[in-house]
């Protein structure tokens, strides 16, 4: 069902207080009024500013000395007769008056026997506990590529209607610029078409890496989904031979032969191992691999202090990355965003709801959205993440071997344009022994410092100086690193 659809469901259902949380207060107040005329009803609108109105016939004067929420309030609840949807802006934040408070609670209750709808639309979920438990929640879907479709013609006739723009795309350029604006919200979608077109006057297929690029600084404004940039092919990336493998054996699993073959489209991988051994670069590998946009989830700002928010959040930024899809979603570190759920949590059950919101939508979830998730302290993940079937595979990232320290080694000199071919790999790999590939890099750079301090060139004798005056993790943490490596034993698969 649509928006529109769920709607009317609830209002004939005889919900008597709706909440959405919502930045597109537009739309919602759009889908009231097309919901109020397919049920036939009234509606009325108040806001602090407007006071309360007719909510369905435009510039109708507000009803006297109704701007204040309790007065409003009062009004719908002696002043109403017939069933009526009764419209809230912003009413959640003016609750922690207690007057206002008790006189919604009556409306609430007078409404149970008259039939009517109390639909409180707001930008934040800070309900009083006793009033979201009266509330139903209703989350706004994001636009599917139909709509967005809508969207861009809409904007683009409106904005020729005042000022003649000219558009030269093709039917395939346009598909593209609407998958492009997958997982964005309907305010987004037309701010960027906007974007692409204010300045030439022209909305043409170079505009396809516009939309791209504003998507981007959308996704990433938003604080909790963020586009990270991928090597452009794995020989960029050494070692990994086991994963390597196993993304080329699956890279073809999304498509129609592989549903007619019977297979189920791959769902996620954990990454375990030694701090900087490269899970990072694993999930850079996996969306290299497949040629899909990675978005890193932050997960420290899906919290919030508001009861229910950062469940929402967590639930609004899942749906966010179906939308994209498809994608590669890294979780970084989830052990630290779920920690609590492992024992017995000081949050209230937080972390516990929160990780039970992401089991149950790694189960359920159809969209093409690949998860990484990467932990370094396995002692801190909660044993349900690492149960059979929630990943099709656990992968162990250990210390690079000789043979992968070269790769590294030749990798990164090559990248700040030195010529692996006059170093002696082999050597470095001996003396590299226990390094993960973070700390060949550093050493590398380490060496070009003193170099460049010394007017010299880049050799292999500055180099294995830097080895030999910075000592590694798997040194300085040697009994942790050894847990982890037999613990690994027979768990994981190893990466390489």
């Amino acid at each position: 069902m649509n928006d529109q659809q769920r709607m009317e469901q609830l209002i004939r259902s005889r919900h008597t207080c709706i909440a959405i949380v919502t930045h597109e207060e537009t739309y919602a107040l759009g889908l009231a009024r097309e919901t109020a005329m397919a049920v036939g009803c009234d509606l009325r609108l108040w806001s602090i500013i407007g006071g309360a109105r007719d909510g369905l016939v435009a510039d109708t004067p507000p009803i006297p000395e109704t701007e204040h929420p309790a007065a409003a309030l009062y009004h719908f609840t002696n002043q109403l007769k017939e069933p009526s949807i009764c419209v809230t802006l912003d009413l959640a934040d003016h609750l922690k008056d207690q007057r206002t408070q008790r006189l919604l609670r009556d409306l609430i209750q007078r409404f149970r026997g008259t039939g009517g709808t109390l639909l409180m639309i707001d930008h934040s979920a800070a309900l009083p506990d006793v009033i979201a438990a009266e509330a139903t929640a209703f989350e706004i879907s994001l636009p599917d590529e139909k709509e967005l479709e809508g969207i861009v013609r809409g904007t683009l006739r409106r904005m020729h209607h005042e000022s003649r723009i000219e558009v030269d795309i093709t039917r395939r350029g346009l598909k593209t610029v609407v998958r492009n604006l997958r997982g964005l919200t309907r305010r987004q979608a037309e701010q960027i078409i906007v974007d692409c077109v204010a300045e030439d006057r022209r909305f043409d297929a170079e505009d396809i890496n516009t939309v791209l690029a504003r998507k981007r600084q959308a996704l990433e404004g938003s604080g909790l989904l963020e586009y990270i940039e991928t090597p452009v092919d794995l020989g960029e990336i050494g070692g990994l031979r086991n994963l390597k493998h196993w993304l080329k054996q699956r890279r073809d699993a999304v498509t129609d032969a592989a549903v007619d073959y019977g297979l189920e489209a791959p769902r996620g991988v954990l990454m375990l191992g030694v701090q900087g051994a490269g899970k990072s670069l694993c999930a850079k590998a996996i969306a290299t691999a497949w040629q899909r946009p990675l978005l890193r989830m932050d997960v420290g700002a899906l919290y919030d202090r508001y009861v229910g928010e950062s469940e929402r959040r967590l639930r609004d930024t899942l749906k966010q990355a179906e939308m994209a899809a498809p994608i590669v979603l890294w979780i970084d570190e989830i052990e630290k965003a779920f920690a609590s759920a492992a024992s017995r949590s000081t949050d209230g059950g937080l972390s516990q709801r929160m990780f039970g919101t992401l089991l149950t939508w790694m189960q359920e979830h159809q969209a093409p959205v690949f998860l990484v998730a990467t932990a370094n302290d396995i002692e801190a993940l909660p044993p349900e993440l690492l149960r059979k079937g929630r990943f099709d595979e656990i992968f162990f990232i250990d210390l690079p071997v000789k043979g992968t320290r070269k790769q590294i080694f030749a990798i990164h000199l090559r990248k700040r344009r030195r010529d692996p071919g006059a170093f002696d790999l082999a050597a470095l790999a001996e003396a590299s022994k226990g390094f993960s590939g973070a700390e060949i890099e550093q050493v590398v750079i380490s060496a070009m410092h003193d170099a460049f301090a010394d007017r010299a060139e880049l050799d292999t004798d500055r180099v294995l100086q830097a080895v030999v005056s910075s000592p590694p993790l798997s040194v300085t943490m040697a009994e942790r690193v050894d847990t982890l490596q037999q613990w690994a034993k027979g768990r994981c698969v190893p990466a390489d």
